[in-house]
């Protein structure tokens, strides 16, 4: 594998778009976003095409789809040969940002955060449907993202069947209490080193050189998730467990479960059930058991009644990282079962 970037069959365009929704955010970010936008070989002023809109996982930023790593592609790259093999028929790719000061959003609207999950329908949807040649409905327009993005695209279809029909879920977040709890026992112990105080961590990371301590990872990921699901009033971040012995505080946690998107099917079931494909992968040996919340989102599926021959379901040999060659995968698979 070449260690350099080859010429694209389709091109891809660098776009902004000026948010409206994210204007005086609750942490300052830029309201003007970075949004590219892919269109395949051949992409003609007639024909109108699907869309398939890519969001990451947690500390993702758009710019990150141009990282190469040894013997790999990008999947701008990956993503572009599957369209110009012929595995499948063209479809616009959009990759979208919703970078925050705490690394990530979860695609959903928080007072400590921001509007995440308006932003990404509302404002992107509408703008890349008016300036690309989209089939404009929900059967030509599918979500797939890893990890958080895997959240956010087992999510985003449920609260918006109106726009998303197709769905790829990477080792998304799911089945919390394996998913989570394990964290929130990590966090417990490195707080200790802060006073039990997760501010006080975040001004000490905020003040130097970002993960160059052992608990950074974690403790950003759980700073960024408890301001997306159990903020205060005011936008403050609210634990949802006591920070000296770790406890669940079960008014909080109730607030995380809500977002478990297995515990979200039963109240989602009509708009699962109106997806016309549905792909869930993940490692058996995620760090997180995301292989678990993998196992049981297939289950809820199955037990609302969502049809076996709309869903490709699959566990592989992998821990979380270093799974990007499963994204052109489903791609491929999606575009195959998109509206046209």
């Amino acid at each position: 594998m070449l260690p350099w970037g080859s010429e694209l069959a389709g091109r891809l365009h660098h776009e902004t778009i000026d948010s409206v929704l994210l204007r005086d955010n609750p942490l300052g970010d830029p309201h003007v976003r970075p949004l590219w936008v892919y269109t395949p070989p051949g992409y003609s002023e007639t024909e109108r095409y699907p869309a398939v809109y890519v969001i990451q996982g947690y500390t993702g930023h758009v710019g990150m789809w141009a990282n190469r790593t040894p013997f790999r592609q990008p999947f701008i790259e990956t993503a572009d040969q599957v369209f110009a093999r012929g595995e499948a028929p063209g479809c616009i790719v959009v990759y979208v940002d919703a970078w925050t000061a705490y690394g990530g959003s979860q695609f959903i609207d928080s007072v400590g955060t921001g509007p995440y999950h308006s932003y990404l329908c509302d404002e992107v949807v509408p703008w890349v449907d008016a300036h690309y040649r989209t089939l404009a409905t929900p059967a030509s327009r599918a979500i797939m993202g890893k990890s958080s993005g895997g959240f956010g695209a087992m999510i985003t279809p449920m609260l918006r069947p109106d726009l998303f029909g197709a769905l790829a879920t990477h080792a998304g977040d799911a089945l919390y209490e394996y998913c989570y709890l394990n964290e929130f026992a990590k966090a417990t112990r490195a707080l200790r080193d802060y006073d039990h105080d997760i501010q006080k961590w975040w001004a000490d990371f905020r003040g130097r050189t970002a993960f160059t301590a052992e608990a950074d990872s974690a403790l950003v990921l759980l700073l960024g998730c408890t301001a997306a699901f159990s903020p205060a009033g005011d936008g403050t971040p609210q634990l949802p467990f006591d920070p000296r012995s770790g406890e669940l505080i079960p008014s909080l946690w109730e607030k995380w479960l809500a977002w478990d998107p297995v515990r979200m099917i039963d109240r989602y079931a009509d708009a699962l059930r109106s997806q016309r494909a549905i792909w869930i992968d993940a490692g058996t040996r995620d760090e997180w058991f995301l292989d678990l919340g993998a196992e049981a989102f297939r289950a809820g599926l199955d037990r609302i009644g969502v049809p076996a021959g709309r869903i490709n379901f699959e566990l592989f040999p992998a821990g979380h990282g270093g799974i990007d060659y499963r994204y052109p995968q489903s791609l491929t698979w999606l575009a195959n079962r998109l509206e046209r």
